[in-house]
């Protein structure tokens, strides 16, 4: 499914293709609130949807895209030019990205996986976070 809306269509091709990618992530999180066993892979697609829409925006704004899966440090690279309130949500989504392929370890927070209570606000704060982006991106 494309994302990209009338008064969109401006933008370069990468950065449409980093926000189709952020609303696949964000589906998918929405997909798994179904499911309440699987609340760390919520928490992971989430912070995936916002890792994503960040370098959609770095993209735009023509600043190179480092590999990383720090949102915090992708988010400090916009330079306050797109501003996101839930800042302490995002800290704490940050924790899940866990730089390893060992499967137990994929979205789990220091206790632990998130409750469902945490698993539904950090879907929210992807879907602020990629709303609250297309609105930036089309001024």
């Amino acid at each position: 499914m494309k994302l990209i809306q009338p008064g969109l269509s401006c933008m370069k091709k990468m950065t449409e293709a980093w926000l189709d990618a952020a609303q696949d992530d964000l589906s998918a999180a929405n997909q798994l609130l179904l499911i309440p066993e699987l609340t760390n892979l919520v928490a992971f697609h989430s912070q995936q949807c916002i890792e994503k829409v960040l370098k959609a925006i770095l993209e735009e704004m023509d600043i190179p895209i480092v590999k990383t899966h720090d949102i915090l440090r992708l988010y400090n690279m916009i330079g306050g030019k797109f501003v996101i309130q839930e800042t302490e949500h995002m800290i704490l989504l940050n924790e899940l990205y866990v730089d390893s392929r060992y499967p137990g370890d994929l979205g789990l927070l220091p206790a632990g996986k998130p409750t469902g209570d945490e698993a539904k606000l950090f879907v929210n704060l992807a879907s602020l976070v990629l709303r609250e982006a297309k609105l930036f991106l089309k001024k």
